[in-house]
């Protein structure tokens, strides 16, 4: 079977940073093999501020993001909420603290259309290899 995905490239910017005007590439990623998540992707080949090589991914709810658009949500390692006229406010917290991520609303209203528009709301689980996700777990695959 063939996966479907949604990729939206977008600047972010950390609004609580010393730079906060900065403008950093990110993405928005949607794989319908993992159809209840969304990940925000940094490249870093473009980015000096962190050790290593390995692109930085944050996993989260699609779900999560969908309703952060129009008021605070999540309450985990990951919250949403409306920013600024025309962001969107993404809290990241992590081992070694947070950061808080604004992205453009019409980029991730935009991702989100495409993402529903592979994956319905209410048809998730549709998408989902259940043999395989419990061979994985048990460790026989």
């Amino acid at each position: 079977m063939m996966s479907m995905s949604a990729v939206r490239p977008m600047p972010v910017t950390f609004p609580d940073s010393p730079l906060p005007h900065l403008p950093v590439p990110a993405e928005l990623r949607f794989d319908a093999d993992r159809p209840f998540a969304a990940c925000l992707f940094f490249p870093v080949d473009e980015c000096e501020c962190i050790d290593g090589d390995e692109p930085v991914c944050w996993w989260f709810g699609r779900d999560l993001l969908n309703e952060g658009r129009r008021a605070p949500a999540g309450n985990g390692d990951v919250r949403v909420s409306p920013g600024a006229e025309g962001e969107i406010r993404i809290t990241l917290v992590g081992e070694t603290g947070q950061a808080v991520v604004s992205a453009p609303a019409d980029v991730v209203t935009a991702f989100l259309a495409d993402s529903f528009r592979l994956v319905p709301a209410g048809s998730e689980s549709d998408h989902l290899d259940i043999d395989a996700l419990l061979a994985q777990c048990l460790g026989a695959g």
